[in-house]
């Protein structure tokens, strides 16, 4: 079976990880906000992921380095998201700090991965 690029690409990789835990956590969401917060949470730490998948199919650097920077962007809404769920106790605040360190793997392999696409012609 053949591998695209994204696929091998550790950011991507580490993505995956970080949807599952996304996932995970966001069922201890309120039944209440199963179309609200839940929804928008799957779908930013998704977004990130389909993002470095779409943008690795555009020719230029800059077309891809845009896509990263919606995927760096969409890190952040759910960063955000954590915090707030936190805030209204759907979720601990050590469960947002356990999840910190992998955000901050994600938005610098992000980063790293944007510089080196700018990069290219």
């Amino acid at each position: 079976m053949r591998a695209y690029y994204f696929e091998k690409l550790d950011v991507w990789q580490k993505g995956r990880l970080f949807i599952k835990s996304i996932y995970l956590i966001s069922k201890k969401f309120p039944a209440d906000e199963r179309f609200g917060m839940t929804q928008q949470i799957r779908r930013a730490c998704t977004s990130i992921n389909c993002n470095i998948a779409e943008g690795t199919s555009r020719h230029s650097g800059k077309d891809q380095a845009r896509f990263t920077e919606i995927a760096f962007g969409s890190l952040m809404e759910v960063l955000n998201l954590l915090i707030i769920a936190s805030d209204l106790e759907y979720i601990t605040e050590q469960e947002v700090i356990e999840l910190r360190p992998l955000i901050e793997e994600i938005g610098n392999k992000l980063n790293s991965l944007r510089e080196t696409q700018l990069k290219r012609v």
